[in-house]
């Protein structure tokens, strides 16, 4: 390793212990109860909630997966899915949050999401609960793996260590701290990593525009690449039977570029109906201090995410400019942002930025395997198996939990050329159309009822399943994104099986009455919510 490498993993080593000291911080107040463990005993502020739950949803997409698709196609494909991002990210705060924070302290005091669809709906059978936790468990191993792909790839970049070696090695330091620190650590340690991200975004944005040699010349140089800076067309590299982009004379080839259609356009935009169903972004509005500090969190999200992404984005481009040549895979185009922090900044600050990568990764893996043993522990273990457990019992099975997520997200990030988009896409319809038409309707409809909700979660998920395998390979107007299909099934599935069904108890309606009603904050209707029904559903230890 050269000296300039050593202080790059001198910065990036004391980062890491950084966040294993936050977990150990956290650690005795986390493990003094599941609600702690879980949700941080709902006493999160607005800063921690907004940088944390924007941290923990972007992951290592926004600094490797976004520009290296920017990159290697041009504008069209992020900018359209980064405007439906944004506009997701600021229609859930301001459709969901609050009513998720009051109807989740009414319905029961629910700590997770399932555990709050089981409440809901007054799931005493854990039918609800089960199935949204299986559901979780599923997409959320496959989204693990997509952040260990990103910790691998880092370190084999930066350094030119062995991938498998680095990726778990990254891997077993978000396991320490999220299995010690539970979910304060993982807000606290979300807080720090979406601050260094956006400085991380900002500082490699403005050195890569002086590095590519200034606004106008970057400019000329992209308008030279035809379709690449249009928000309608792709350019389309020029590929060798290797899949390579073929260079000619030190030039990167291109084709004529291909329309950019509405079909497509749609698909992109559709990514911000993913948000609506987003465990690990849901889970932040049970969590924080008050509803009234929804309002200021909604603020600090929207404009983190909105200039976050802008910054990723630009420097997939002007990437592009600065090195024409230097990748010629799009899988290899993920590495763009941590190539440009090498070459602009000084070893140390370089460490700092790339960090940024490390946050992301590790913010979202110990968001995602959090929220997957709350939801074997809370909801699978003390919900289904055996109701008695006692928080120290539920705490050990989401440990065990832990472990295995780790293990099988290891398993899924062992292929060194997946294509970190391609895996979080997946997972994102998955998760969005499971419960964001759910969520919704939970939240917005009186006659939502338990069959409509479980036909919605099933439906939702077999429809990404066979639309991504079966459908879109048909091409066309097959060819859009799975979500939006998936999630208009789903809300259909929701509608139709509830009407036709039993309508929901005078217990039920009553109490959505009444979260539409009571003040902000109300803790529970005691005549809904008897004292033995609260001591039922969180015993002592």
């Amino acid at each position: 390793m050269v000296s300039a490498d050593v202080w790059v993993f001198v910065a990036m080593v004391i980062y890491f212990v950084a966040m294993l000291a936050i977990g150990f911080f956290y650690s005795k107040r986390s493990n003094s109860s599941a609600q702690q463990y879980f949700a941080g005993g709902r006493g999160v502020g607005p800063w921690l909630t907004a940088l944390s739950a924007e941290a923990s949803d972007m992951s290592g997409w926004l600094l490797m997966g976004l520009p290296g698709v920017a990159y290697f196609t041009g504008l069209a494909d992020p900018l359209w899915t980064a405007t439906g991002l944004a506009l997701g990210t600021y229609l859930n705060w301001r459709i969901v949050a609050r009513r998720l924070r009051r109807y989740s302290v009414i319905a029961g005091d629910a700590i997770t999401i399932p555990d709050f669809f089981a409440k809901r709906f007054h799931d005493d059978k854990a039918v609800i609960s089960t199935i949204a936790a299986l559901i979780i468990l599923a997409f959320f191993c496959v989204y693990v793996g997509s952040c260990f792909v990103t910790v691998g790839k880092l370190f084999a970049t930066l350094f030119g260590f062995d991938y498998h070696l680095t990726m778990v090695l990254g891997a077993a330091v978000v396991f320490v701290y999220t299995i010690v620190g539970g979910y304060l650590s993982v807000v606290a340690t979300d807080f720090v990593q979406g601050v260094l991200m956006f400085f991380a975004l900002a500082v490699v944005f403005v050195g890569s525009i002086a590095g590519a040699g200034g606004p106008e010349r970057t400019a000329a140089f992209l308008e030279g690449i035809p379709g690449y800076l249009s928000g309608t067309q792709v350019a389309a590299p020029a590929l060798n039977d290797l899949g390579e982009q073929i260079v000619r004379e030190g030039q990167a080839v291109f084709g004529a570029p291909t329309d950019y259609g509405i079909i497509t356009i749609v698909s992109m935009l559709a990514w911000g109906l993913g948000y609506f169903g987003m465990p690990q972004v849901l889970v932040r509005f049970l969590s924080i201090r008050s509803v009234g500090e929804i309002r200021k969190s909604r603020i600090i999200a929207t404009s983190w995410c909105v200039a976050s992404l802008g910054c990723a984005i630009a420097i997939g481009l002007v990437g592009r400019a600065m090195m024409p040549t230097q990748f010629l895979t799009e899988a290899a185009a993920e590495s763009v942002f941590i190539v440009a922090a090498q070459t602009l900044l000084p070893s140390f600050m370089c460490g700092v930025v790339v960090s940024g990568i490390f946050a992301a990764s590790m913010s979202s893996s110990s968001s995602y395997m959090i929220i997957g043993a709350s939801a074997m522990g809370e909801n699978i273990f003390r919900g289904l198996l055996h109701r008695k457990a006692n928080d120290r019992q539920v705490m050990i099975v989401a440990r065990i939990t832990l472990l295995v997520m780790f293990l099988f997200g290891v398993l899924v990030a062992y292929d060194q050329n997946s294509s970190i988009f391609q895996v979080v896409s997946y997972a994102w319809a998955g998760l969005g159309a499971s419960f964001g038409p759910l969520m919704l309707c939970a939240l917005y409809w009186r006659r939502t009822n338990k069959a409509g909700a479980i036909a919605g979660m099933l439906t939702g998920t077999a429809a990404v399943l066979v639309w991504h395998n079966l459908v879109k390979p048909m091409g066309g107007v097959f060819a859009i994104y799975e979500l939006l299909p998936a999630f208009l099934l789903s809300l259909l599935a929701i509608v139709v099986v509830s009407l036709i069904t039993e309508p929901p108890s005078a217990r039920i309606l009553k109490e959505f009455d009444h979260y539409l009603t009571a003040p902000d904050d109300a803790l529970v209707d005691h005549e809904l919510l008897t004292a033995e029904t609260m001591a039922a559903q969180h015993p002592t230890v």
